[in-house]
């Protein structure tokens, strides 16, 4: 894929994820990040008709923290993931759709308590692909 029909996004951008029922969740496109993470509470694992499982508490809007969901998903894996402090931990990992702008595609998301970070989701270079061009100067290009 050329430069050329590739899409520009900001260092901030608003997602959807619609398996998880958040239709408005900004991001912060983070190009030193492989995995996305996302913020989640009360994660416990489960099987559900033979499928190893998540359920985890979401909270889709970062203006209004006592909103939440719970939600399940399948594990796609389990990895431990060294954040920026340096510490690491064992994720869960699932796969969800996302929609960014016009665009729909799966990515992997890291679980995790990101209640000290200022954004709720970290969009990762492998949710990026080669499908965009960031430009840290702008925010909420690829959203409008």
């Amino acid at each position: 894929m050329s430069k050329i029909n590739k899409t520009v996004i900001g260092r901030l951008e608003s997602i959807a994820l619609p398996e998880l029922a958040i239709d408005d969740l900004e991001v912060r496109v983070d190009t030193g990040a492989k995995t996305s993470s996302l913020h989640v509470d009360n994660i416990e694992k489960s099987v559900i008709n033979g499928v190893h499982s998540v359920t985890f508490d979401i909270h889709p809007d970062v203006h209004k923290v006592e909103t939440m969901l719970k939600c399940t998903a399948p594990i796609s894996d389990i990895r431990k993931i060294k954040s920026s402090n340096g510490t690491s931990e064992q994720r869960y990992v699932i796969e969800t759709p996302v929609v960014l702008g016009k665009e729909q595609w799966n990515i992997e998301i890291t679980l995790t308590d990101r209640s000290d970070m200022s954004y709720l989701m970290l969009f990762g270079r492998e949710a990026l692909g080669s499908r965009f061009l960031v430009d840290p100067s702008e925010v909420f290009l690829g959203s409008k």
